[in-house]
């Protein structure tokens, strides 16, 4: 298992990609970092480069990045231009592909949820278009597209792992597939029956603890299961801790080393 972190979660107007974290995921031993590819889109030419050189100064490889689309691309509704979409996921492609980047996450509940009055199924259509788009130039770019399914307290269509398998099946390509994120499962009131029914199809995790979605903070029961459940479906590829800290550095390291135990022993 690789084990991993979202920086964007300590993000500011200064720093929105979390670069300034790098070197202390480093420190702590992780494999490597998640960053925010709507936010990583935005960099100038200059701090694209400053990150990849920061990457390479700390020896840490970004082999994941989540938020995939920025609010501002619609994917669904009426005010969507697929001309736009493909635009933003061929450059996206193309710098991730330049960090390294094996899987991108597809939650970016700002950019798909559905507007008001919109019919759901017309919705879920135009999804599965875009992740179409996506999975062309994923592909050629040799990166996997994993559908993050959120809580619908954030958003209002894939919100269970049921959901997110439904539309990889609409999709259908074999370059997408399914994450499992811990937070927003226990929200949901998941069953573990669901990794064990998917469990060929989750090609990466999440984690936090549930409550105020912070790093863990103890070893409990809980954890154990939900990774034993992955262990049972042989999931053996990466988790990313994606939890809020008030005090980053510490909750880096112990954080990773809750999650180890969990996980191993």
């Amino acid at each position: 298992m690789k084990y991993g972190c979202c920086v964007n979660m300590f993000g500011n107007k200064m720093d929105p990609v979390g670069m300034n974290y790098i070197g202390y995921l480093a420190e702590s031993g992780y494999d490597y970092v998640e960053l925010p590819l709507a936010q990583i889109m935005e960099l100038p030419t200059e701090k694209f480069e400053q990150l990849k050189e920061t990457l390479k100064k700390y020896n840490m490889n970004c082999e994941c990045c989540n938020n995939f689309f920025p609010a501002s691309v619609r994917l669904t509704g009426e005010n969507t231009s697929l001309n736009v979409i493909e635009d933003y996921i061929r450059n996206a492609c193309s710098r991730a592909a330049e960090l390294g980047v094996k899987v991108i996450v597809f939650g970016s509940a700002g950019a798909k949820n559905v507007p008001e009055g919109f019919p759901e199924e017309k919705a879920f259509q135009q999804i599965v278009e875009v992740l179409k788009i996506a999975d062309q130039h994923a592909s050629y770019e040799g990166i996997q597209i994993a559908i993050e399914p959120l809580n619908r307290m954030e958003s209002n269509i894939i919100v269970n792992l049921s959901d997110g398998k439904k539309l990889m099946q609409a999709v259908n390509a074999s370059n997408i597939k399914l994450l499992v994120d811990y937070y927003h499962f226990t929200v949901e009131k998941e069953s573990l029956d669901t990794i064990i029914e998917n469990g060929p199809d989750i090609i990466h995790v999440h984690f936090a603890e549930p409550e105020g979605r912070i790093f863990p903070s103890g070893i409990l029961n809980e954890y154990r299961n939900f990774f034993a459940a992955l262990n049972n479906v042989g999931y053996d590829s990466r988790v990313s801790i994606e939890a809020n800290s008030k005090q980053v550095r510490k909750d880096i390291g112990n954080g990773l080393a809750i999650m180890k135990n969990c996980i191993e022993n």
